[in-house]
């Protein structure tokens, strides 16, 4: 099976530090809207990496299946990488796969309430 704590581990690692490029890598180098899909990039990427960690967490406690996890880790890759690439300089029209990264880490969270439901879990 899959470490995903680690790969959530290493997913907030790698928001810190393109969150600090960002902050001062980039702020003299692109334009305002540029710094702000590069933000926005990073704080889903932050937030879906925490998500994924308690993912991790929930699959060893058998609250839910890897299917949750892929889904959140595909969509993050998508959808922050395809931001990232545009305030890099891809043309504007790359945005147009950010919304499937957005789609499969909606699926991701809707998989984990399925499967809690499912699964027939409770925190007691």
């Amino acid at each position: 099976m899959i470490n995903w704590i680690g790969i959530a581990a290493i997913n907030m690692a790698v928001a810190v530090a393109l969150g600090a490029f960002g902050a001062h890598g980039l702020k003299n180098l692109v334009s305002v809207q540029q710094l702000e899909w590069w933000h926005t990039a990073t704080l889903y990427l932050f937030v879906h990496a925490l998500g994924l960690l308690l993912v991790g967490l929930l699959m060893q406690l058998k609250y839910t299946t890897q299917t949750t996890a892929w889904l959140l880790q595909i969509g993050i890759v998508i959808f922050a990488g395809s931001l990232y690439a545009m305030a890099l300089g891809a043309p504007r029209w790359f945005g147009a796969i950010t919304p499937i990264g957005g789609v499969l880490m909606i699926g991701g969270w809707l998989w984990l309430a399925f499967s809690a439901f499912r699964l027939g879990h409770s925190i007691r």
